[in-house]
């Protein structure tokens, strides 16, 4: 006996349209103490993110306490005029908010996240902490002796003593990029509350800084919030302090930081390129990723799934100080690890592999698989408020128009394989790269020699 069903089923939903997507576009104003503010309302988005770009250069820092840009970033949560170390952390949790700051080439950035219903309090908290900071002696003695102990293992990491490293070799030794942004244990250790608090007077005040902040306004007047948080910080004006040009010596040579007994060799292979400001960057971004920017890239191709020479290659362009006056820069490099024996091979075929982009160019899938990868998951990528404040930040940081990002992806997308083809062969020039590389030199130095891709110079490690 079969019994017909009765059951009425829901119309199966049909897929709608795709809404056009654009990098939200920020509203900019400047309170009466010259706080420059850049807003950006996202609708449900109901952790509000706050990003306080100060104008704190590390060339700012007296050479003998390079290092004091770092301690102050890490000092401004250790309690106010009113509030201990202690009591400061203990009201910034009552509000649901983190707080935190690092300080950069360009600038000092103190970043917060809080919820929106707590906004002034979170506010409230990130101002105090600008505007009338304790620096009490001993928490700036905790906070030099947590950064010497951080220099010692920064030296036992290879990727960072290869870092380090390079921007040494890179750099002229008068530059401040060439030496590590933290400073270095003969610097920090001569860091005292005097010397934090002077640096601070000297440089942090509302006039020359901006604060960005994104997150779901309804229901709060920001204005109002505004006013009765930052709006309250007072100091002398200031003129914005203008960023050195950067010059780096990518002339082509090997450098070994000898490592002995090292089963691995740390790489990181690179020149300094065009940055933000130069109009082929969208291209330099795209040729860039086909050539290490995923797993299926060529570098990772040959270098990972071919040869088996390393788990992972990756190329990659960072800016380093960045200004509208064209003179702004960015690292272009090539970053990972092989095994001992295969430091010679791998740089051989990454050689080569550079050798025939050159020649015959990228393909039209890459590209397009590029442009997916970099384009398509746009919105995905910024999806919260923090992704988006953190990459207007960016663009404060690097005197960049408010609607840069939306006109990158748009290149981004309008970018042809022939423009990218062109952007990552004059960005990655064989014989103007400078490889450094931390492992056992009595194993891969010989080897290095043998290639003839430029004088091999080994250095202690």
């Amino acid at each position: 006996m079969t019994i017909a069903s009765t059951m009425t089923f829901h119309p199966r939903p049909e897929p709608g349209q795709p809404t056009p997507w654009n990098f939200p576009a920020p509203t900019r104003s400047t309170l009466p103490n010259g706080l420059t503010v850049l807003r950006c309302d996202r609708p449900g988005q109901a952790l509000v993110a706050a990003e306080l770009v100060l104008d704190v250069p590390l060339d700012a820092e007296p050479k003998a306490q390079e290092g004091v840009s770092t301690i102050l970033a890490r000092a401004f949560s250790e309690g106010t005029e009113s509030l201990t170390a202690e009591e400061f952390a203990a009201e910034l949790e009552r509000a649901g908010a983190t707080l935190d700051a690092h300080a950069d080439h360009t600038v000092l950035r103190v970043s917060l996240e809080v919820p929106a219903s707590r906004l002034e309090r979170g506010l409230g908290l990130l101002a105090d902490a600008v505007r009338v900071p304790a620096f009490p002696e001993h928490e700036i003695e905790r906070l030099v002796a947590n950064r010497l102990d951080e220099i010692v293992h920064e030296l036992a990491n290879p990727a960072r003593r290869a870092a380090i490293a390079f921007y040494g070799e890179m750099f002229d030794a008068g530059d401040r990029l060439s030496r590590p942004r933290s400073g270095t244990a003969e610097t920090v250790k001569t860091i005292d509350r005097s010397a934090v608090s002077s640096f601070y007077a000297e440089h942090v005040r509302p006039s020359t800084a901006t604060l960005v902040v994104v997150g779901d306004f309804s229901g709060v007047d920001l204005d109002a919030v505004l006013a009765a948080t930052v709006g309250r910080w007072t100091a002398e004006p200031g003129e914005r302090r203008r960023p050195a040009p950067v010059r780096g010596d990518d002339a082509g040579r090997v450098v070994v930081v000898d490592r002995p007994g090292s089963v691995q060799t740390q790489l990181l292979i690179g020149r300094v390129g065009p940055d933000r400001h130069d109009d082929s960057w969208a291209a330099q971004i795209l040729g860039t990723y086909c050539l290490g920017g995923t797993l299926t890239s060529r570098l990772d191709r040959v270098l990972r799934e071919e040869k088996g020479y390393t788990y992972g290659v990756r190329a990659f362009a960072q800016p380093l100080r960045s200004g509208a006056d064209g003179e702004g820069r960015a690292l272009l490099a090539i970053s990972g690890s092989v095994d001992t024996e295969s430091t010679a091979p791998a740089l051989a075929d990454t050689w080569q592999i550079l050798r025939t982009l050159a020649a015959e160019g990228l393909t039209d899938e890459e590209r397009d698989i590029a442009v997916q990868n970099l384009v398509g998951v746009a919105p995905l990528r910024y999806e919260t408020a923090s992704a988006v404040c953190a990459t207007l930040a960016d663009q404060v940081e690097q005197e960049l128009p408010d609607a840069y990002q939306a006109e990158v992806y748009r290149r981004l997308a309008e970018t042809t394989t022939a423009e990218a083809t062109a952007a990552v062969v004059a960005g990655f020039p064989p014989e103007r790269l400078v490889a450094v590389l931390v492992g056992d030199a009595s194993v891969i130095a010989g080897p290095l020699k043998d290639l003839g891709i430029g004088e091999v110079t080994v250095i202690p490690a």
